[in-house]
């Protein structure tokens, strides 16, 4: 949900902050006041192309900013996929075009890309505009396949997975079947690195454990002459600790023959010379012990010398050489029992293929039903937006493997026929801009009631914005489009910009859009709304630039009704 949105210096917007809530968000406001140009500004932090255009003449960069409430695991994972930190329920996007036409991003202020930004928007929000490019992109091929699924409970995860072995064994055995002289170059080239690594006999952590003994070698004399300093200082120099406190204890006892109180003191420091005296024993035997040979530490270096090239080849670390060494004895192996390895691997790629098709079917059969009770429930409603249109989806695909994908076998297409006697044809090419956004509100509407066979109802996570989708409508069905994103705004956050009256009295927020003139240059606000206020405003709706008494009575009665 798209909580706050800040602009500053875009097109005639100077600075502005607006605060959105839950439900239906309705723009409203003069023709040219500027409503589209935020809908605009916040496609940018979508991932939407950007162009110094739009930075405000005399100043240096247009700074777009805004604050979302997430939540689920693809959000997560897209994040972490960028290198970018988590910020719990709460995204912070921020995007900065300069005048020069270079742009910055930061996520979770954090330096970012538009490509991540474009990852992160389908699960932040999507803009149903008049724009021929912004349809393109929400009747995609994908999206097309992902409102179906959505409306028939479906989850892909299971058959992607299906597809992805499927797909790396036969992978694997291409690899094991390809030509002869590749092959043999392979096994020369694996049959190198195998011995390279073997020769090494390579141990986990011997690395760590030379480079601590290379350490104490390369210092052995400043190591044993600290070690025999602090021995001779606590147990055999002159005047060592050790001497010091036996002196002390016969004080101590000769003081205990008068005063019992210091028999105990004599016993700790007892103690304490007998602690002293371990120490300094172990300091000597440990400094006994002390090789300083030249020839061990020119050993050790060698030894390491050798591992660090063997991790410049084959791995970051100790364990990823010893790993990689152990994965091209596996693949030596195959390649020297190649037919005994491609009858297994060919029985596991059957057992796959047969997999994958048992659950791509068994969607394709749910997507088949379910796309007779969308068309039909989605023609339904394009009825009560004054469209009085016949409404088809096809699935269709093939059992042949060129067809198999991830997502399944199926290619969705969405068909409407906008004139009686005429052939259904593609939505996007058939359909005109404001038909295009209403055909999107229904199919909304109906997955959001989630009503098809068997389909559970799903909350929506995103924002859904609609750029005057009540264009070449009026009277009922002008209400009916408000109803229905009421509706839609309690599954979703929705946002709206509308000319019509009868879509602004179904606000759960309502915004005034105004462009004024200050200091000799026209700036946009943004204005949210009392109760007082949009009487007003949806009075001026009705009536046009003089609000009459009849109008706000009018106005009054409406917000009554669909408040």
């Amino acid at each position: 949900m798209l909580q706050e949105l800040r602009v500053e210096n875009y097109a005639v917007i100077d600075n502005l902050v607006v605060e959105f809530g839950a439900g239906l968000n309705l723009l409203t406001g003069e023709t040219g006041a500027g409503k589209s140009i935020l809908i605009d500004a916040l496609g940018l932090l979508l991932g939407q192309k950007a162009s110094s255009d739009v930075v405000r003449h005399g100043t240096e960069k247009a700074v777009v900013a805004g604050v979302f409430g997430v939540e689920g695991a693809g959000i997560d994972e897209i994040l972490e996929a960028n290198g970018i930190d988590s910020n719990g329920e709460e995204l912070i996007v921020r995007r900065e075009i300069s005048s020069g036409g270079k742009g910055r991003v930061w996520v979770n202020n954090q330096p970012a890309t538009v490509a991540a930004l474009r990852q992160l928007g389908p699960w932040l929000g999507t803009i149903h505009s008049q724009a021929e490019s912004m349809f393109a992109f929400a009747f995609d091929a994908q999206a097309r396949l992902r409102l179906l699924d959505e409306f028939a409970g479906i989850d892909i995860t299971e058959l992607g997975e299906a597809y992805a072995r499927w797909r790396e064994l036969g992978e694997h055995i291409a690899e094991l079947e390809t030509g002869e002289q590749d092959r043999l170059r392979r096994v020369d080239l694996w049959s190198f690195q195998k011995k390279e690594i073997e020769d090494a006999r390579l141990t986990p952590g011997e690395d760590q454990e030379l480079e601590s003994e290379k350490r104490v070698l390369a210092n052995a004399e400043r190591i044993y002459g600290a070690a025999m300093a602090a021995y001779e200082q606590l147990y055999d120099g002159n005047g060592s600790a050790a001497a010091q406190i036996r002196s002390a204890i016969k004080n101590m006892e000769e003081l205990g023959r008068f005063d019992e109180r210091f028999r105990e003191s004599a016993a700790a420091l007892d103690s304490a010379r007998i602690t002293i005296e371990d120490m300094g024993g172990a300091l000597r035997d440990y400094a006994d012990h002390i090789n300083a040979s030249p020839e061990r530490l020119a050993e050790i270096e060698d030894r390491l010398a050798l591992i660090d090239r063997l991790k410049r080849k084959y791995g970051n670390s100790l364990d990823q050489v010893i790993a990689y060494g152990a994965d091209v004895a596996r693949r030596l192996g195959e390649l020297e029992h190649k037919d005994e390895a491609l009858a297994g691997l060919r029985k596991k790629l059957a057992a796959a293929a047969e997999d994958y098709l048992r659950l791509a079917r068994r969607a394709s059969a749910r997507r088949f039903e379910a796309a007779r009770a969308l068309e039909h429930q989605a023609e339904t409603e394009l009825g009560e937006l004054a469209m009085k249109a016949q409404f088809k989806i096809e699935v269709g695909g093939s059992d042949q493997e060129e067809d198999w994908t991830p997502n399944g076998l199926d290619r969705v297409k969405y068909l409407i026929s906008t004139n009686a006697g005429e052939p259904p044809g593609p939505v996007e090419d058939i359909a005109s801009g404001g038909e295009l956004s209403r055909v999107m509100l229904a199919l909304k509407v109906v997955v959001a009631r989630g009503a098809a066979p068997r389909g559970e109802p799903r909350q929506g996570l995103t924002t859904m914005v609609f750029d005057e989708i009540d264009t070449g409508i009026g009277g009922r069905a002008a209400e009916a489009v408000g109803r229905k994103l009421k509706a839609l705004g309690k599954t979703c956050q929705v946002l709206c910009i509308t000319h019509l009256p009868q879509v602004a009295s179904f606000a759960d927020e309502h915004f005034l859009i105004e462009k004024k003139e200050s200091g000799g240059r026209a700036r946009t606000q943004v204005q949210r709304l009392e109760m007082t206020e949009r009487r007003h405003e949806v009075a001026r709706m009705l009536s046009g630039a003089v609000v009459t008494e009849v109008a706000l009575k009018n106005a009054t009665q409406m917000l009554k009704a669909n408040g």
